[in-house]
């Protein structure tokens, strides 16, 4: 079979992995953030371990509970109970750090009436300050921080500071977005309408005494907020629609990208610096009691720069305070496209140490499932200067290949390859975790990929559960590398990607160059095919060539190596054992497959 070298490769680790170097909490200190392989994960789709708190003590009604099992918009009982108890599971891939979608008290449902759905994913929140009762306690959560720490792991949450849950309603029953030229922050319903807020001075100053002039809300909009809902959010302050924007949803361009309610949801006025002092005090409040180690930041492009510039200083100033040397806070910053520049913005003008590589995604995905010139990785990589602090900064990236948001990779592979049979599918899929776990970046990885889990689409569609599920969209599904589907349990440490994953975690936690390396391009072809780097670390000086087919059909190149290189010492795939000539590797590999080989001088 086409394929058959690269699945029975990965086939034959059911003999013996290799030992992957277990953390410990010692090593978890001393570790950089370039050294992490990620997890990315919602308790509510991964597992159940207490099923008294399925309802989170709402009434048992699923339009009141948010419970549904059967519905891919509810709950369906996952927890953080659950999650401590497959701790050995996660681990076992050689994960070192768990990525967690919010697990902040949520609105249980909400939506227009036939399309309501549920909090499940984290993401509309009413109390800053506890875990939503479907997930757990405070003291739950406690209890997981701690059991990950005492093996060595590390655990970073997922923050919202632009939105809370949908409270805020509108007397003129509209909600398109009303800009501030047409409905300035001096006048009621526009220019021709009542003064209001006299001395404001307008968003660009923030000093509180300039806020302090604007009492009245009511410029675009009148807000209003039902009375079963007006003491709602926690805490207090945020019950109070002067902390809010009120223009109308979001177009998701211009001026609306950051003045719009997100999809609906109560968009914070995050130049106030009332707004500003209290998300610091939110969550360095979480740093304070629970000693966590990062933040994912959620719809970062929507809030305005200043914002990031108060807030993440504080952050990383409430760690430090705590003992926490290296708390990574990267930015979700969602944007389509390999070229790179945009998402490096982010880490310049809004300061932000890290965000989430969009790019990344793009270029495997352009290059691995659709067939592009490998071309496009080099051109991601040269990318790199761009970011502050250059190819260093980029070795700090979260990259990753799909999430909850835009669908798993496995479902981009099958798109872009409609006639393609498992096999290729799957080959394909190995290959770009290999390009995960070996090229630059912090890898991170979407729970059930490990598992061939293929997504019907974006959102809803690629949150299937891990334990047995009863929605009939996800049980339909064709799982890559086994018989098995979602309505059965998932957590196979026998599956060939969750072995490839494990197998290559473990190479890279052996390799510094893997980690922590420069990369330099070496050959890339302009159709589907080879490309090849070399990464090397510049304090232990040891140089790793990878090189990648990203073609259906086996190919034999010469590669260019160091004039020095004596040996080739295969990490993963096949390697010669020396040069072709001085300066020349000889590679010989199978359709989608790889070779990790560490280079060796005189």
């Amino acid at each position: 079979m086409k394929y058959l070298a690269t699945l029975l490769a990965c086939a034959a680790l059911a003999a013996g992995l290799p030992a992957y170097p277990q953390p410990t909490p010692d090593t978890a200190a001393a570790r950089s953030m370039e050294d992490e392989v990620i997890y990315f994960v919602l308790p509510d789709r991964f597992a159940n371990g207490d099923t008294a708190n399925d309802t989170g003590g709402y009434p048992a009604d699923r339009m009141a509970s948010g419970f549904d099992p059967e519905h891919r918009g509810f709950y369906h009982g996952g927890d953080l109970k659950g999650l401590t108890g497959k701790l050995d599971y996660i681990q076992g891939m050689g994960v070192t750090a768990i990525w967690f979608a919010p697990i902040f008290k949520n609105k249980p449902v909400q939506g227009d009436p036939g399309q309501e759905s549920a909090g499940y994913h984290g993401y509309w929140v009413t109390d800053f300050t506890q875990v939503d009762p479907h997930f757990g306690t405070n003291a739950e959560f406690k209890a997981f921080v701690e059991a990950a720490h005492a093996r060595g792991m590390k655990v970073f949450m997922d923050i919202i500071t632009n939105h809370t849950a949908d409270v805020i309603g509108y007397a003129e029953g509209e909600y398109a977005y009303r800009s501030k030229a047409d409905y300035p922050f001096s006048t009621r319903g526009g220019p021709d309408g009542a003064r209001i807020n006299p001395g404001f001075a307008g968003d660009e100053d923030a000093s509180p005494e300039n806020w302090a002039r604007l009492t009245d809300p009511a410029f675009a909009y009148t807000p209003v907020v039902p009375e079963a809902e007006r003491d709602i959010k926690v805490p207090a302050w945020l019950n109070d629609p002067v902390y809010y924007h009120n223009r109308g949803n979001s177009e998701w361009w211009g001026e609306s990208a950051v003045y719009g309610d997100f999809a609906g949801l109560d968009d914070l006025a995050t130049e106030n610096p009332r707004v500003v002092a209290g998300m610091i005090e939110i969550f360095g409040s979480w740093i304070d009691r629970f000693g966590i180690d990062g933040f994912r930041i959620d719809t970062v492009k929507h809030v305005n720069p200043e914002f990031w510039q108060a807030f993440v200083p504080a952050m990383l100033e409430r760690a430090e305070a705590r003992g926490i040397a290296d708390f990574l806070i990267f930015g979700e910053v969602y944007i389509d496209g390999a070229r790179p520049g945009p998402l490096a913005v982010y880490t310049k003008r809004d300061a932000l140490p890290s965000v989430l590589d969009f790019h990344f995604q793009s270029a495997v995905t352009d290059v691995v499932a659709r067939g592009e010139t490998p071309e496009v990785l080099a051109m991601l990589l040269d990318g790199d200067w761009l970011y502050e602090g250059g190819p260093q900064a980029a070795l700090r990236l979260p990259t990753f290949l799909g999430n909850h948001d835009m669908g798993r990779f496995s479902m981009f592979v099958r798109q872009a390859n409609p006639q393609a049979g498992g096999e290729e599918l799957l080959a394909r899929t190995m290959l770009g975790h290999a390009m995960l776990l070996t090229l630059r970046g912090i890898p991170t990885i979407y729970y059930g990929d490990e598992q061939g889990f293929v997504s019907d689409g974006n959102d809803q569609q690629a949150r299937e559960d891990m334990f047995r599920s009863l929605v009939a969209e996800y049980n339909d599904n064709v799982l890559l590398g086994t018989d098995a589907t979602t309505a059965d349990e998932n957590y196979d440490t026998a599956h060939p990607l969750y072995r490839t994953i494990a197998r290559l975690s473990a190479v890279r936690a052996a390799s510094p160059a893997l980690r922590r390396g420069e990369s330099m391009i070496g050959t890339f072809d302009r159709g589907p095919g080879l490309f090849s780097l070399i990464r090397r670390d510049p304090e232990s000086g040891q140089e790793v060539l990878l090189a990648f087919n990203t073609g259906g059909t086996p190919i034999v190149r010469n590669v260019e190596i160091g004039l020095r290189i004596s040996q080739l010492r295969a990490l993963d795939g096949e390697c010669p054992a020396a040069p072709t000539a001085p300066g020349s590797a000889k590679l010989d590999l199978p359709a989608f497959g790889w070779a990790v080989c560490e280079l060796v001088g005189e």
